[in-house]
């Protein structure tokens, strides 16, 4: 099977630098991981991730006029759902609540308004007020 940009293939890592690892691919071709394709987390030491001899799947992002091949680990990973692409990691009573939208919207804005009111108070009756009456 040809090596292709776009296609996912399976790799050993023969290098690791402070910038990227080398992967051997078929037929004796080898490519660079730079180190922020390694994962989505940020990667400080890339020998956190990948040891020497470890088989790895990576994406082939580009081959250019010179056999250079750069390829990617985390473009390599499955996607998250198509339904949300964002993991929820609050803590919210909504995810939780039994309470339609409306309802919560409603509370989030009753919520809301109480706090401008107490911040608006708090900033008129304390160093706000004498704020503005020394510099107008």
């Amino acid at each position: 099977m040809p090596l292709e940009v776009g296609k996912v293939v399976e790799g050993v890592v023969t290098g690791i630098t402070s910038f990227g690892a080398f992967i051997q691919l078929e037929k004796g071709k080898t490519g660079l991981v730079h180190i922020s394709e390694v994962s989505n987390d940020y990667v400080k030491d890339i020998n956190n991730y990948l040891k020497n001899q470890d088989k790895v799947k990576v994406k082939i992002l580009s081959i250019d006029k010179d056999g250079k091949i750069s390829l990617s680990i985390k473009q390599a990973l499955p996607k998250k759902s198509a339904k949300s692409p964002y993991e929820w990691t609050g803590n919210s009573q909504a995810q939780t609540s039994n309470e339609s939208f409306e309802e919560q919207l409603s509370k989030f804005l009753k919520d809301s308004e109480e706090r401008q009111q107490s911040i608006k108070k708090n900033f008129d009756d304390g160093r706000g007020s004498s704020y503005k009456k020394s510099h107008y």
